[in-house]
């Protein structure tokens, strides 16, 4: 009777070990979406900031200051103009 007791109480004692197990793990996880969720919002306001800045950089009016004030071009007249067929 005594080794049935023994028996009965390591099975409990292992069921109370793996269900603590479980819900740590379940915990862990749950952190681990969290992060990874914070990180992916993170990375879409990057992209959304990074897609700006470059729309901005290939606005035209943006280039055309740039070649005339720091490149010193300028638009061609027509007389500078040679068309090749």
């Amino acid at each position: 009777m005594t080794l049935i007791w023994i028996v009965f109480i390591a099975v409990f004692i292992s069921e109370l070990f793996f269900n603590t197990w479980c819900r740590v793990q379940y915990v862990r996880v749950g952190y681990e979406i969290s992060q990874e969720a914070e990180r992916r919002e993170r990375i879409t306001t990057l992209q959304k900031n990074l897609r700006i800045e470059l729309a901005r950089l290939k606005s035209p009016d943006r280039i055309s200051k740039i070649a005339k004030e720091e490149l010193g071009l300028i638009i061609p007249d027509p007389d500078q103009i040679v068309i090749i067929k």
